[in-house]
């Protein structure tokens, strides 16, 4: 019985792992419909390749910030056939195959926000940085109790920082680590005027954004239901609260983004990324709330973050992933808690204070990272690089090459 406990377990976080890996098509699809055609090459390839190196960053390095462990052993050892380090039947391997998803999900986050005028190999160094050393620092003092943060919070506030799939670990930081991109990059060409006026970027396909919000939907009940890592762990609540905070953002994204299908699209994933702190401990009515302000949210700070604030995020990753993010981990502390219907084991306090060392610990990272490569190899296409496309300028091939060819491009 043991052999097969462990084997449903392994087969378990496994199928959770293939799931997420899934929703980095998902990532792509979303930022190859909202960029123009002539940067969608480089937002399928950007997504690949930063898969690529955040799973070497978090093979060698990241893996072992966050949870002390080093696969550099005999693949006897590490697949738990002999001694007794490591789980049997190879458990620690896809515990690191989910888990590397989860990490690879911050570049992903922020290529959709630096997209159009981003360089290439710069941005696959600050993936390694972001994968390796960024991210696993604070994914070990949240998720393995590193630092003794953890034990600080719940003696000062009555209980740990809870965020069961990431609402501030890989979201909240993902997009406040964009924040930090963005403005370091600068906004693109011909993006406002001189006398401060918006010129309007319309989508380039609408059925793409449309498809890489699909994906990632159905992704992310493997992100926030597999987050339990175990058959054992699993609970339906985290399955329904997931569906009832993406309708919400959903419903919401309908009224306050008058219908404009960019907005409803991305109101789903507004409403999945702030459920996912809390999916465990709310009751369905809290997450449908909790998703239906998020969604209103997103639509909120992506109108203010390019109209008001000229802050030129392209696929509003910031207002997506970094204040959404950040509403999950206060909501958290509100609808978890018993007289709200919710499981309880969680303070307000305590979700605030994590929440907030979280987005600030990632805020200044993200200028840091990013503005240390700025001032060293730059980050940024030049002119006459953004005018004729990341596609043409940096991988020699459009989206459709026949179209390029009869242009003379």
């Amino acid at each position: 019985m043991e052999t097969v406990k462990i084997g449903a377990d392994v087969f378990f976080v496994l199928m959770g792992a293939i799931m997420v890996l899934a929703m980095h098509a998902g990532f792509a699809f979303l930022e190859v419909g909202t960029v123009r055609r002539k940067n969608q090459v480089n937002a399928l390839v950007k997504i690949i390749v930063d898969f690529a190196v955040s799973t070497v960053a978090y093979f060698f390095v990241g893996y072992m910030v966050a949870y002390g462990v080093s696969f550099l052993a005999p693949a006897s050892v590490i697949s738990g056939a002999s001694g007794d380090l490591f789980a049997k039947s190879g458990f620690d391997l896809v515990k690191f195959f989910f888990l590397l998803t989860f990490a690879a999900a911050i570049p992903a986050i922020i290529s959709g926000g630096i997209a159009e005028r981003a360089r290439f190999f710069p941005q696959l160094i600050a993936t390694a940085i972001l994968t390796g050393l960024v991210y696993p620092f604070f994914e070990g003092i949240v998720w393995n109790g590193n630092f003794g943060l953890q034990a600080w919070i719940e003696e000062s506030f009555g209980a740990g920082f809870h965020d069961f799939a990431g609402s501030i670990v890989v979201h909240g930081v993902g997009g406040w680590l964009a924040l930090g991109a963005v403005v370091m990059l600068g906004a693109r060409m011909g993006r406002y005027k001189k006398d401060g006026s918006v010129i309007g970027i319309p989508p380039s396909n609408i059925p793409f954004l449309a498809l890489g919000s699909w994906i990632l939907c159905v992704g992310w009940f493997g992100f926030n239901v597999m987050s339990a890592q175990s058959v054992e762990g699993v609970t339906g609540l985290v399955a329904v609260n997931s569906l009832m905070a993406m309708i919400g953002g959903i419903l919401t994204a309908v009224v306050v983004g008058k219908n404009d299908p960019g907005f409803i699209h991305n109101g789903a994933l507004a409403g999945l990324v702030a459920v996912c702190a809390g999916s465990d401990v709310m009751h369905p009515i809290g997450a449908l709330v909790t998703g239906g302000l998020a969604g209103a949210l997103f639509v909120w700070g992506f109108e203010k973050c390019q109209n008001k604030w000229k802050i030129d995020d392209v696929l509003g990753v910031w207002p997506l992933h970094g204040m959404c993010g950040l509403l999950g981990g206060l909501a958290c502390g509100v609808f978890g808690l018993e007289a709200l219907g919710g499981m309880g084991g969680v303070t307000f306090m305590a979700q605030l204070v994590g929440s907030l060392i979280g987005i600030a610990f990632a805020t200044i990272s993200g200028f840091v990272v990013y503005g240390v490569l700025a001032k060293t190899i730059g980050i940024r296409l030049d002119q006459e690089e953004e005018f004729r496309g990341a596609d043409l300028s940096i991988h020699h091939i459009g989206a459709y090459p026949e179209e390029d060819l009869t242009q003379g491009r």
